[in-house]
C-alpha cells in the first residue's frame, strides 16, 4: 500500500505554464518512449487529483483516466453522468480520505495535481515519486512543488538519461 506520484516538470521545477497548459511537454521523441509511465500505472489502482486537474482532464479526448478517481474537492458539486461510476468527490482530512479509500479496496494511489501533490506532501503522504525533468526553462508557471514548511528527506533509487535530454528520476522516502 502505498501513494505514488508520476509527474513531468521543467528544468526550473514547474508542471505547467501560468495558464496551466502542458503543451511543452511535447518535445521530440524519436525512440516514442513513455518514460515508464505504462509500468508505473500497472501497479496502481486508483487516482487521488484535485479539481483543477481533473477538470483540465475533461478537456483531454479521450478522457485520460481508466482506473478509478478521487477528485479533491470542496467545491465541485457535479461530475460528467458519463463518469459518474469511475470518479468520486472526496473532501476533509487526506488521512481520512486515504484510509477510506483503502477501506474500499484500493491500495496503491497515483496523486496528481500540483497542489494535490503539495498537499500530499505537507502531510508525509507520498511513498514514491516519479520525476521526468524535460530540458526546458520556463521561466514560470505552476511549481510542483511551491512551499513545504518542513523537510522530507527522499532516497534516489534510479536515474535514468532518455535520448531527447529528458531524465527520470525515481525517489522513495526513506
Amino acid at each position: 500500500m502505498a501513494n505514488y506520484v508520476f509527474v513531468a516538470k521543467s528544468l526550473d521545477g514547474f508542471i505547467a505554464s501560468k495558464d496551466g497548459s502542458t503543451e511543452w511537454l511535447n518535445i521530440p521523441n524519436p525512440d516514442k518512449t513513455d518514460y515508464g509511465l505504462l509500468k508505473f500505472l500497472q501497479k496502481i489502482d486508483a487516482i487521488i487529483i484535485g479539481r483543477c486537474t481533473f477538470e483540465k482532464a475533461l478537456t483531454y479526448k479521450p478522457y485520460p483516466y481508466t482506473k478509478q478517481v478521487f477528485v479533491l474537492s470542496s467545491t465541485l458539486k457535479n461530475i460528467p453522468i458519463n463518469l459518474q461510476d469511475s470518479v468520486e468527490i472526496v473532501n476533509g482530512d487526506l488521512h481520512q480520505i486515504c484510509q477510506k479509500i483503502r477501506n474500499d479496496g484500493f491500495k496503491n494511489i497515483y496523486i496528481d495535481g500540483a497542489k494535490t501533490i503539495q498537499s500530499f506532501l505537507k502531510e508525509d503522504l507520498i511513498d514514491e515519486m516519479t520525476i521526468n525533468t524535460l530540458p526546458i526553462i520556463l521561466g514560470s508557471g505552476i511549481s510542483l512543488f511551491g512551499e513545504i514548511d518542513k523537510r522530507i528527506d527522499f532516497k534516489n533509487t534510479k536515474t535514468i538519461t532518455h535520448k531527447n535530454g529528458v531524465i527520470t528520476n525515481i525517489y522513495t522516502r526513506t
